[in-house]
């Protein structure tokens, strides 16, 4: 009985020391306590979030045109292997996903399906423009039906030039991304 009295004051003792004294309640060693703080960072929740996240992509390919097969397929390939960064393969449904992959011509007739299926993915949720024609409509632009750019219907965070992309460039976009959801200045050339 007297473990489970001492236990509730160890509680409201507890509960009564300042946040700031959370590395004194586990140790009473000056040393130690010296040491934990130099090595343990404190940081929100959502920092800590956005690390892991960007480790831990999950694509959705929007792919519409040559860019969808030239673009797409090669980070999976072993050369380049984008999966040694966390980014697992192409989901087949943007539920699943939080990084939308836009690549080839957007027309204006597809246009309100690719707003319906960023709207289905889940929060957060991020969106690669690749390509010259995902970017800014490629050489179609001044057709009637092609939309001179995929940020004119959703947020666009990186994008990919080259008609098609390397896949090399395409994993460099995805570098750029981790780096923009983890809050951290690129160390990626941007040239």
């Amino acid at each position: 009985m007297d473990v489970i009295k001492g236990s509730e004051k160890e509680v409201a003792r507890e509960s009564k020391i300042k946040e700031g004294h959370a590395i004194e309640r586990l140790t009473t060693d000056r040393v130690v306590v010296e040491e934990a703080r130099r090595l343990i960072h404190i940081a929100p929740l959502e920092k800590v979030l956005n690390l892991a996240r960007g480790y831990s992509f999950w694509p959705f390919g929007f792919g519409l045109a040559c860019c969808a097969i030239e673009g797409l397929m090669g980070p999976n390939d072993p050369r380049f292997d984008w999966s040694r960064f966390g980014y697992e393969p192409l989901r087949n449904s943007p539920r699943q996903s939080d990084v939308m992959i836009v690549a080839g011509t957007v027309t204006r007739k597809m246009a309100p399906f690719l707003v319906r299926l960023y709207e289905q993915m889940s929060q957060p949720k991020w969106v690669i423009a690749m390509g010259s024609c995902a970017i800014a409509g490629g050489p179609f632009v001044d057709s009637y039906y092609v939309v001179p750019g995929v940020d004119k219907l959703v947020p666009v965070d990186v994008y990919v030039p080259g008609c098609p992309p390397r896949p090399d460039a395409l994993l460099h976009g995805m570098l750029l991304l981790r780096d923009k959801v983890q809050g951290r200045k690129s160390v990626i050339s941007h040239a």
